[in-house]
């Protein structure tokens, strides 16, 4: 991502300092100052070492993880989730997508304390689950949570919208129902049905490449593919619901155990399993930030985004906030719901026909798909030009060595 960001000319947003803490539905369980050395100290205090014991179990599958980007620089590809996280940490990274966070981090030392109150607040932020989710997910989510995330000034949108135009693609805007796969000259040709509303047409191509989650409720699951043999049924798992309410209004901070809103200090507020009805609540700053822009005072009314399970009902509103001015909500399935699946999928669908989605049911981010787009490009062109040598290989480190 930082990549296209330069290859775009775009900028990083610039970051408007803001406390956090995490609430435990009675109490705020750990609050942030504004002193690193202080924070680090009441870390210790509550925790011992543990905070130091997931910085150096999360900092192990980083390194091993950016393996990927040096693959990808020599042009190596793989046609399955498992070949991917086999070439980076081999069995360890496999059995990381079949065993839980709480359990890894109880192996390295971490406690169960630090577990109930931290980490599994941080999962509830990103991924809206539990410390029982795969642990190779929940590494990629605590490294987010190192304060190493960043945004594009003018929103992330201009991303992906700037890699569309940069492409020159012909975009056409319709609903694909079907993919069959047909042959000319000994080679695979797959035609592509789709709807829009002038009415239903298709076209026929070389290469075929989803980039949509196929999953059991999702509207893509309505995606048909005929002819294939044997037929292909990727469609598996379930998705994690995801509700972000952004609410202009103002704070209740009574509801933290701050009676006076000015003495309220906390611009993002994490919570453990208990209160149940929302994940996280964040006073959230415009897209583009100007040199004189502040944060308002906790006594004033802010814009508020709150990430929950479900649709927030009035009453949890009121809850949340004594007055408000306006709520604007999405709704989607955000994340796999880990554990709804019982293997791996793969990217390579078929000959030429590529599943871009794969790697989401191993970790879900934005970097984590870029990732897994390079892959399939990757592989699309290494399996057309027939160059094997460079699809799934075993013991990359020492050939990407050798080659150097």
């Amino acid at each position: 991502m930082q990549d296209f960001v330069k290859l775009l000319g775009l900028r990083h947003r610039r970051e408007v300092v803001g406390r956090s803490a995490i609430f435990g539905g009675e109490h705020f369980m750990l609050e942030e100052t504004d002193w690193y050395l202080l924070n680090l100290f009441r870390l210790w205090w509550h925790y011992g070492i543990s905070f130091l014991r997931l910085q150096m179990w999360v900092e192990e599958v980083m390194e091993k993880f950016m393996r990927i980007y040096k693959y990808q620089a020599h042009g190596y590809a793989f046609s399955g989730v498992e070949e991917l996280l086999y070439s980076l940490g081999e069995s360890t990274f496999v059995n990381m997508t079949q065993h839980s966070v709480a359990e890894s981090l109880l192996q390295v030392g971490v406690t169960q304390r630090f577990i109930d109150d931290v980490v599994s607040a941080v999962l509830r932020a990103s991924y809206g689950q539990s410390a029982a989710m795969p642990a190779f997910a929940g590494a990629m989510s605590l490294a987010g949570a190192q304060g190493s995330l960043w945004s594009v000034e003018g929103g992330n949108k201009l991303v992906c919208s700037g890699l569309l135009k940069l492409t020159k693609a012909n975009v056409i805007h319709a609903t694909v129902t079907s993919v069959t796969l047909h042959s000319t000259e000994g080679k695979a040709l797959y035609q592509v049905a789709y709807e829009n509303e002038v009415g239903n047409s298709s076209d026929f191509y070389d290469i075929v490449v989803i980039a949509t989650p196929l999953h059991l409720d999702n509207s893509s699951s309505n995606l048909t593919f005929a002819g294939f043999h044997p037929p292909i049924d990727d469609v598996q798992g379930s998705f994690q619901p995801t509700v972000v309410s952004l609410v202009h209004g103002y704070l209740n901070s009574s509801y933290f155990g701050f009676p006076d809103p000015k003495l309220f200090p906390f611009a993002n507020i994490l919570t453990t399993d208990f209160p149940s009805f929302f994940c996280t609540l964040d006073n959230i700053c415009p897209v583009n930030i100007s040199a004189s822009f502040r944060r308002k005072q906790p006594q004033e009314a802010a814009v508020w985004r709150v990430q929950s399970p479900k649709p927030l009902f009035r009453t949890q509103l009121k809850t949340l906030f004594r007055s408000y001015y306006s709520v604007q909500t999405a709704e989607w399935q955000a994340h796999p719901l880990y554990g709804s699946r019982p293997t791996l999928p793969r990217f390579a669908l078929h000959d030429q026909l590529f599943y871009l989605n794969a790697l989401e049911w191993a970790a879900s981010s934005v970097e984590v798909m870029a990732v897994a787009a390079k892959n399939v490009a990757l592989l699309a062109y290494n399996r057309w030009y027939q160059d094997l040598d460079k699809i799934d290989q075993k013991d990359l480190m020492h050939k990407v060595k050798t080659e150097l």
